[in-house]
């Protein structure tokens, strides 16, 4: 279980590293303009969110396997 955490946080850290520059807080506070995600950037972003929810069920399920 402890492999399966390591890999799929590595890819984690890789999917958020490959996010759009620009879309954090300090394009909040400039001129706002509607961005929708599109082709591989919402793809990478559903990708982000599926390996952050089988990480924290991995993290979870590792407390429970002895």
């Amino acid at each position: 279980m402890t492999i399966v955490q390591i890999i799929v946080g590595l890819l984690l850290s890789v999917c958020v590293l490959l996010q759009a520059k620009g879309t954090g807080l300090g394009k909040n506070i400039g001129p706002s303009s509607y961005h929708a995600r599109r082709g591989v950037e919402q793809l990478l972003f559903k990708l982000t969110i599926f390996l952050a929810v089988v990480f924290v069920i991995a993290s979870i399920a590792s407390q429970f396997i002895v």
